[in-house]
């Protein structure tokens, strides 16, 4: 463990909105309450390692992308959240940062676990890695953190799974354990999250992909071809976190076929249920992107067979002035399941546009992920702009609620106003109009963003709940300051 190191910012009047509680199942009026800066300036800034050499690399310091956020079920007033910190341009970032708050969001600090060596990391604590990405985190039902990171060498050729635990509410961080670790041209690990089991505080669950590029010696061909697969990597705790079971492949196929953005819910009566992209067919063939879940019933020991929610149709998203590609969520999709056990999954779509552009896609199932219902449209975009990275969270009275941007008020001048938004359905949530519209933040000028295959404020932004009111914890830029490009921002939007 460490000493935290505290950046304090009064967040004055963050009101926490609710108290766990039955409402009716009207739809009401939603309210966003006052937009409040979490993050601040970057602990990391005087760092000078993580350079790859690569032509044009670019280090935007003091830009924070991709938020995860989570919200500790034994006390509501402890919130934590993690972001990328000080991201690179070809990829990761100088470490991973932690917001905390005890008091609801009044006033936070920040720490860091050691996953990278700007944040502490060395070869004795196992942190001895160039560049951190990806984060996540969770609570265990005992009041118990557990985050997550893909750590990795400058070249990315080293690329390791770490996860820390804090048993004090985010202030402290265990030294991080190793999930997997190799340095290979053939092999990647990637885009990792964990999940506390909500029924068992012993058990937490780590999942990712890890390509496997073909051919046995490195070759450029081997390294550019399209026939790439990736297995489905597991691992978990049964002990609360005091050791990891080794990590293991628990979907390895033969096929052309390469899963991402894999991440675990657990179901009332404990049967996981892992979500995932689904990327079929490759070299001369277009390739079949699809939504898919498997399913264990045994605590991640067992793994069903895929099963497909959808076909994943997103065309991508681009600058709406000059074609410039945007970095989205664009094959991410999210997944919730509510108190009675109905899973709900989101992703971005083009099918509702004819192709056009992207919106964000819905389907529930209420027989633990066997069956889905057709995709819907839910976004309430109407004027052909793109709608992106979505997450999805089920409030403490069964309200669903999806968070989105949209370019809708963009317009031909410079820059691309960018708005953040909050959709909430009570009942019947298969059928698109009975969805409500809240907006949470913006506009914003996108065009502020990082740069890492295009503007980048995260594959996926966070969101939760206290009570009856969702919490989206996210980035928007500070349009204009290329000194300070980004911040992650909270608010709570609730009846």
């Amino acid at each position: 463990m460490f000493s935290k190191r505290s950046v304090m910012r009064v967040l004055t009047a963050l009101i926490v909105v609710g108290t766990v509680g039955v409402l009716t199942a009207s739809a009401g009026t939603y309210t966003t309450g006052p937009l409040r800066l979490v993050s601040g300036p970057s602990p990391f800034a005087s760092c000078t390692i993580g350079a790859s050499g690569a032509p044009n690399e670019v280090l935007y310091v003091n830009a924070e992308v991709e938020p995860w956020v989570a919200v500790n079920p034994t006390n509501p007033k402890n919130i934590i959240g993690v972001f990328q910190q000080d991201r690179w341009s070809s990829g990761g970032a100088h470490g991973l940062v932690t917001a905390v708050t005890h008091n609801g969001g009044k006033t936070w600090s920040e720490t860091f676990a050691h996953f990278s060596f700007c944040a502490g990391g060395t070869a004795a604590n196992g942190g001895d890695f160039d560049r951190a990405s990806d984060p996540w985190v969770t609570f265990g039902p005992n009041g118990d953190a557990y985050q997550i990171s893909l750590s990795v060498s400058a070249d990315q050729l080293t690329s390791a799974i770490l996860a820390s635990k804090s048993t004090d509410g985010g202030d402290t961080w265990s030294e991080p354990a190793t999930l997997i670790r190799e340095t290979s041209a053939f092999n990647f690990n990637d885009k990792e999250s964990i999940t506390a089991d909500p029924t068992n505080s012993n058990f937490v669950y780590a999942v990712w992909d890890r390509s496997r590029k073909p051919g046995e010696n490195a070759s450029f061909n081997a390294l550019h071809s399209f026939a790439f697969r990736s297995d489905t990597m597991f691992a978990r705790t049964t002990n609360g976190g005091a050791s990891w079971e080794p990590a293991r492949a628990i979907r390895s196929p033969r096929a052309l076929e390469f899963a991402i953005a894999n991440q675990i819910v657990v179901l009332p009566d404990g049967t996981l249920v892992d979500l995932f992209a689904n990327f079929k067919g490759s070299g001369i063939n277009a390739p079949g992107v699809f939504v898919e879940v498997m399913r264990s019933t045994d605590k991640g020991v067992t793994w069903s067979d895929p099963i497909v929610v959808d076909h994943l149709g997103t065309v991508g998203v681009v600058d709406p002035d000059t074609g410039q590609a945007e970095r989205t969520g664009d094959i991410i999709p999210d997944i919730a399941v509510s108190p009675s056990g109905t899973l709900y999954v989101v992703w971005q779509d083009s099918r509702f546009s004819g192709g056009v552009h992207d919106d964000i896609a819905f389907s529930q199932s209420t027989d633990g992920g066997f069956t889905w219902s057709p995709a819907v449209k839910i976004n309430q975009t109407t004027n052909n702009a793109a709608a992106f990275t979505a997450a999805v969270h089920v409030a403490a009275d069964g309200t669903l609620g999806v968070t989105y941007y949209d370019f809708r008020n963009n317009t031909p001048a410079a820059g691309v106003p960018t708005d953040y938004w909050l959709v909430h359905c009570h009942a019947d949530c298969t059928n698109s109009g009975n969805w409500s519209e809240t907006h949470v933040a913006g506009s914003f000028d996108m065009e502020t963003a990082p740069f890492a295959r295009g503007f980048f404020v995260g594959d996926y932004e966070g969101l939760t709940n206290v009570g009856n009111a969702f919490l989206p914890f996210f980035v928007q830029t500070n349009s204009g300051n290329t000194a300070n490009r980004t911040d992650v921002f909270a608010t709570f939007v609730g009846p």
